[in-house]
């Protein structure tokens, strides 16, 4: 391509509200051009990275037995409603109302069309393992778009999903998945820490996130010293430290004047945090529910640790969490800031009367608490479980952190880190196969509920997070798998020579396979024309002027080095296929 030719123009200045170093100079390179909050065009360059990472994922789906397919992004009512979605998916699912009582759903992701195809299409375990993927747009209502390509409303997915007799095929075939996507992220030139995560609202057994670890990521991640654990925050486990006392102290009313906080609490008693309970007041709705339809939660949890609200809904049920307001606590008899389940009225079980009480594992691992009195300026010493009070259930509802001991080996510490997801991976086992009853035959001739995985990466968040690994100061520094173009060129000065010896060589590189971008602009000066482009950052950079001639040849840079090498003209080609 000729950029005299071409369409937009490169920014000497990125936008006020671009935060990320990939947002500014997406759009500083004329790459991408925003339409509305969480929604971009792709101009030629970028939409040419775009089909150069399509191209890398179908090569690795294909190899794992995947067929390539494409699904519609308007999405009929009904199905959602038999998965139970259309509600529980209302916080980001846009809808159309088609009138006389049609309604669609803008596709925020697949999985009901694909049992719906399931459903039609598979017969018996001779159809299966199956597995389909298509690249496609997607369309999701976030609240908060940002980073440019990282969090959109409209955006550009690989999505596939696989589909099996039985939890053992899905068990088998799921490494090769695992395997494919790390495939994929290699290729594109970024380095991801695979980590065990949360299956949220997609539901399923359990998943795997691949995160791109960055100071400005949305996600929080573990990692342990010793061992290769790592996981999600939201699913991340660790061992509390701690034991039972040998005897229990007399529970004892004491006051505790301006002590608002666990900290004051602690310091006013003379213990370590780790030896108070503190209460977290919450209204739990279950998906698709009105709030009067919900419940409240009394969460008891260690001092020295904080609550999960994904881990704590995912006890509950997938609940929707919200904080109590101080009425609906004084309600159960409770009193904020001072609470405990001392001398409540404790649901036994879901379905019993009472308070339903939710408690941390680590309140077994201590005791002769410091606990809430419910009276304003007083708390109880030596409280213990459960001779002092009760609870409805006990679960790991815990958020781990820095310094936290290792759940899986036991020895090392973890620490926590930011992260982008760039991909994810989710065993769904039957999660969309019952509620719609899809079977297929198995060779005993019995009906077997199909088990399911499915399998995301967003593109343009993945072609902003090769950006994020691959700049510098200057701009951007494409891998050549994803880069545009292999080779920017470039015709310095006004004189007749080295334009006809480039526009020849812009000829020659073509015909010997390389795709070019050929800055021929007769009016721009050089100075322009390289800060162009190290801002576009294409892999190899050549240049031919009458200097340069003067020299011996062309002079020849790789984008991500500092050296410069000037090359004979007929070396020329040679040279850059060494490179």
């Amino acid at each position: 391509m000729k950029l005299s030719r071409s369409f937009g123009k490169t920014l000497r200045e990125a936008p006020s509200d671009a935060e990320m170093a990939s947002h500014k100079l997406l759009i500083r390179a004329n790459f991408i051009r925003p339409l509305g909050a969480g929604i971009y065009t792709y101009m030629p360059l970028g939409y040419r990275v775009l089909r150069n990472i399509h191209d890398i994922m179908s090569e690795e789906m294909d190899d794992v037995m995947g067929q390539e397919m494409l699904m519609p992004n308007m999405h009929p009512r009904e199905l959602w409603e038999r998965t139970g979605r259309w509600e529980e998916m209302s916080g980001i699912m846009m809808k159309i109302d088609a009138g006389g009582s049609r309604w669609y759903g803008m596709s925020p992701t697949h999985e009901e069309v694909v049992v719906d195809l399931i459903s039609r299409e598979v017969d018996s375990y001779r159809d299966m393992p199956r597995m389909v993927y298509h690249i496609s747009k997607k369309f999701r209502d976030e609240a908060r778009p940002r980073g440019g390509m990282i969090r959109l409303r409209e955006f550009i997915m690989k999505d596939a999903y696989s589909m099996h007799l039985n939890e053992e095929g899905l068990d088998e075939y799921y490494p090769d998945m695992y395997q494919a996507y790390l495939n994929i992220f290699n290729r594109c030139g970024i380095d991801v820490v695979p980590v065990q995560a949360d299956v949220g609202a997609m539901g399923g057994k359990s998943s795997h996130e691949f995160l791109f670890p960055h100071e400005t990521g949305e996600d929080d991640f573990i990692q342990c010293s010793n061992c290769d654990y790592a996981a999600n925050v939201e699913a991340a486990v660790f061992v509390r430290t701690g034991s039972k006392p040998e005897s229990e102290d007399a529970l004892e009313k004491i006051e505790t004047p301006d002590c608002k906080t666990i900290q004051a609490v602690a310091d006013f008693c003379g213990v370590a945090t780790s030896q108070t309970l503190k209460a977290v007041f919450l209204w739990a709705t279950p998906p698709g529910k009105s709030e009067k339809e919900g419940k409240f939660v009394f969460v008891v949890i260690r001092g020295d640790l904080d609550v999960n609200e994904v881990k704590l809904s995912n006890a509950l049920g997938g609940m929707e969490l919200r904080p109590a307001t101080e009425e609906e606590i004084k309600a159960i008899g409770a009193t904020p800031g001072y609470a405990s389940p001392i001398g409540l009225n404790v649901a036994k079980d879901v379905e019993s009367d009472g308070v339903y009480v939710i408690a941390d594992t680590s309140m077994d691992h201590g005791g002769n608490y410091v606990f809430g009195a419910n009276d304003v300026g007083y708390h109880y010493t030596g409280a213990n479980y459960p001779r002092d009070f009760a609870v409805t259930e006990i679960a790991d509802i815990a958020e781990a952190g820095n310094g936290h001991v290792c759940g899986v080996c036991g020895d090392g510490t973890l620490s926590s880190r930011k992260a982008i997801e760039a991909g994810h991976c989710f065993k769904l086992g039957v999660r969309y196969s019952v509620p719609t009853n899809t079977t297929a035959l198995g060779p005993d001739g019995k009906p077997y509920h199909v088990y399911m995985g499915s399998y995301g990466i967003g593109l343009d968040r993945l072609m902003a997070i090769i950006v994020e690994q691959y700049h510098d100061e200057y701009g951007i520094m494409w891998p050549r798998s994803v880069a545009p173009y292999d080779i920017h060129l470039m015709s310095l000065g006004k004189e007749e020579e080295p334009k006809a010896i480039c526009d020849q060589m812009y000829k020659d590189l073509k015909a010997a396979g390389f795709s070019v971008i050929y800055d021929d602009r007769p009016k721009v000066n050089p100075g322009v024309k390289f800060k162009d482009a190290d801002l576009m950052g294409m892999p190899i950079r050549i240049s031919i002027g009458k200097r340069s001639l003067e020299n011996g040849g062309a002079e020849v840079k790789l984008r991500s080095a500092s050296d410069r090498d000037i090359v004979a003209i007929d070396d020329l080609i040679a040279h850059v296929k060494s490179l």
